[in-house]
C-alpha cells in the first residue's frame, strides 16, 4: 500500500467502520429512486441555457424551479427531508441535467456535494457536520470557494490565511470561481494557520452570508460555463464562528481525512458526469447534423461519408469508456468499498478521463457538423466552450499524473522538495 495516503486508512481503521457503512448504503442502493427533474423541465432549461450565456446571466429561473421542486435536497438525508441518494444516483440526475443545461448542473453541483459530504460523514457515524444537513434542509445554499491563485493543490494547501481568535477564525485571501455567488447563504472555504510554523493547519469552514468583511468581485466573464455566475470572493479579516468551522486539518496530502475525501470524491465524480452529460448531447446533435446534411458528391446524406461514420465511431468510443468508468467509481465510493490508499488514485483518475474524453467527443463533434457548428444559433459553439472547462477544474492534467504516479510508486505526496 502506497504510503502517500496512509493517514486516511489509518483513521478510518481506528473508527472500525473502514470507509462507509456498507450495509447503510448498500441497503439504500436496493431501493427505486425515482427522479425530480421531467422532461418538461429539463426542455425549458435547455430553451434558457443559450441566453444565459449569450447575456452571462445567472440562471435564476432554472434556480428556483430545482429549488422548487427539492432537486437542491437529493443527497440530504430522507429524516431530513431530502431524497437520500447516494454519490452515484445524484450523478446519474446530474448528468440528466447536464446533456440539457452544463452550467446550471455545474454550479447546483458544487451546493449538492457539500450536502453530499455531510450525508455520507452521517451515515458512517459522523454527525460533526450534521448542522449543514439542518441548514440545508431550512433553505440554506451552499458554495465552495477553493480556489485561489499561487496554489496548485487546492483544498490541501491554501495561500489564504487562518488566524485563531475567540469563538473561530479569521480569514484573509482572494477566492476564485465562486459559482452560485448570487444565492449563496454558506460559502465553504478554507485557509492555512501557519501560527506554529512547524505545523501549519488547514482551516475548513463555512461563511454565512451576512459575515462582515468580504467583498464579491464581478469578475466573471469568461469563455465558457457562463451562466455559473463564477465570482471572486475577497477576504478581509472575515470572522467565522467556531460552530462554522468544519475541520482543522495538517496542510498537505496529512490533512487528507473521510472529510475531505469525500470532498474529492462529491466534488470531482460529479465534475466528470457533468461534462459526461455534455458531451452525450454533442454526440446527439453531430449524429443530428450528419444525417441532415447532403454532398452533391454523394447520392446520399453524409451518415455515408466514411470520415464522418469514422468520427461518430470515436465518439461513441470515448463516451463508451467514460459511462462506465464514472459509474464504477460512482457505485464503488456509494457502496463503501474500501480502496483505502488508492481512493484519491481512483476519483482524480476517473474525472480526469471523463473531461479529457468529453473534450475529445464535442471537438470531433465540431468536425462533423462542420461550418454551421460555428455559429451561434446552432447552439454547438456553446458545447465546445462549456467542455473546454472541464479539463481545468481541479484536479487538472498535472495535479492529475501527479496524484496517481507518486500514489502508484509509493511516494508520499508532502515529500519535499516536491520535485527532483
Amino acid at each position: 500500500m502506497s504510503p502517500i495516503f496512509d493517514a486516511i486508512v489509518s483513521k478510518e481503521q481506528s473508527t472500525g467502520n473502514g470507509g462507509h457503512d456498507a450495509r447503510t448504503i448498500n441497503a439504500s442502493l436496493q431501493r427505486p429512486v425515482k427522479s425530480v427533474l421531467t422532461e418538461e423541465m429539463l426542455a425549458r432549461f435547455a430553451s434558457r441555457a443559450a441566453s444565459y450565456d449569450r447575456e452571462n446571466r445567472f440562471f435564476q429561473e432554472d434556480f428556483e424551479e430545482l429549488r422548487a421542486a427539492k432537486y437542491l435536497l437529493l443527497p440530504l438525508p430522507s429524516e431530513f427531508g431530502g431524497a437520500g441518494m447516494t454519490l452515484a444516483e445524484v450523478c446519474r440526475e446530474q448528468r440528466r441535467l447536464a446533456y440539457h443545461a452544463p452550467a446550471t448542473a455545474l454550479a447546483v453541483n458544487m451546493h449538492l456535494y457539500w450536502l453530499g459530504v455531510a450525508a455520507d460523514l452521517q451515515r458512517r457515524g459522523d454527525p460533526s457536520l450534521e448542522w449543514i444537513l439542518r441548514d440545508a434542509a431550512a433553505g440554506e445554499i451552499f458554495a465552495a470557494g477553493h480556489a485561489e491563485s499561487g496554489n496548485d493543490v487546492p483544498v490541501l494547501l491554501s495561500t489564504s490565511k487562518a488566524e485563531r481568535v475567540d469563538g473561530g477564525y479569521r480569514f484573509t485571501g482572494r477566492k476564485h470561481f465562486g459559482s452560485l455567488t448570487p444565492v449563496w447563504t454558506r460559502f465553504g472555504l478554507h485557509g492555512m494557520d501557519t501560527s506554529d510554523p512547524n505545523q501549519p493547519k488547514v482551516v475548513h469552514a463555512f461563511m454565512p452570508r451576512d459575515a462582515a468583511g468580504y467583498t464579491i468581485k464581478e469578475t466573471w466573464d469568461v469563455l465558457g460555463m457562463r451562466a455559473t455566475r463564477s465570482d471572486d470572493t475577497v477576504l478581509e479579516n472575515v470572522y467565522v464562528p467556531d460552530r462554522y468551522v468544519a475541520r482543522v486539518l495538517p496542510a498537505g496530502a496529512a490533512g487528507i481525512d473521510p472529510f475531505v475525501l469525500a470532498v474529492f470524491a462529491w466534488a470531482l465524480i460529479g465534475f466528470g458526469n457533468i461534462y459526461y452529460g455534455l458531451a452525450k448531447r454533442a454526440l446527439d446533435q453531430s449524429i443530428t447534423a450528419a444525417k441532415s446534411k447532403e454532398s452533391i458528391a454523394l447520392s446520399r446524406s453524409l451518415v455515408y461519408h466514411p470520415e464522418v461514420q469514422h468520427a461518430i465511431a470515436d465518439m461513441v468510443i470515448e463516451l463508451e469508456s467514460i459511462g462506465p468508468h464514472l459509474e464504477a467509481v460512482a457505485d464503488d465510493w456509494s457502496k463503501g468499498v474500501d480502496h483505502g490508499s488508492h481512493w484519491p488514485l481512483k476519483i482524480f483518475a476517473a474525472k480526469y478521463r471523463a473531461v479529457e474524453g468529453s473534450w475529445r467527443v464535442v471537438d470531433l463533434g465540431l468536425d462533423v457538423t462542420g461550418g454551421i457548428g460555428i455559429f451561434r444559433s446552432a447552439g454547438y459553439e456553446r458545447l465546445v466552450r462549456d467542455a473546454r472547462l472541464g479539463r481545468i477544474h481541479p484536479a487538472n492534467s498535472f495535479l492529475t499524473h501527479e496524484v496517481v504516479a507518486k500514489t502508484a510508486l509509493g511516494i508520499s505526496l508532502d515529500e519535499q522538495p516536491r520535485w527532483g
